[in-house]
């Protein structure tokens, strides 16, 4: 057989490259992902003029670098990609929202937020 023929035969029967499963979120991970979502959300509602979201610090600043620093982390330690981090916040602002958990959280969020010294 030409070399050619040969090459391309074996480029046929090599195996594809899969890439790896994202690892799945860790309790931590999920605490981080619920907080960020809830940041954005309770930011959002502040901009607004939302009564019950101007009831909370002010998370303009503190809780967008939180969301972006957990969004990283997140892509970091779970080997998920922009998109893939962008659903799963979605997915919790809307399950946050959904479920009326919203302000059941931040408490322990801002805890969360603080111990981040942000």
């Amino acid at each position: 057989m030409a070399p050619m023929l040969l090459a391309a035969l074996a480029l046929q029967s090599a195996p594809v490259p899969v890439a790896p499963e994202p690892a799945p979120l860790s309790q931590e991970n999920r605490a981080l992902l619920r907080c960020a979502a809830a940041f954005a959300l309770v930011a959002q509602g502040q901009v607004a003029g939302d009564p019950q979201a101007k009831a909370w610090p002010d998370l303009s600043e503190r809780g967008r670098e939180f969301f972006v620093r957990s969004m990283a982390q997140l892509m970091d330690e779970t080997g998920r990609d922009r998109a893939g981090i962008a659903a799963l916040a979605n997915a919790e602002a809307q399950a946050l929202t959904t479920s009326g958990d919203l302000h059941k959280v931040m408490p322990s969020c801002l805890l969360m937020l603080e111990a981040a010294q942000l």
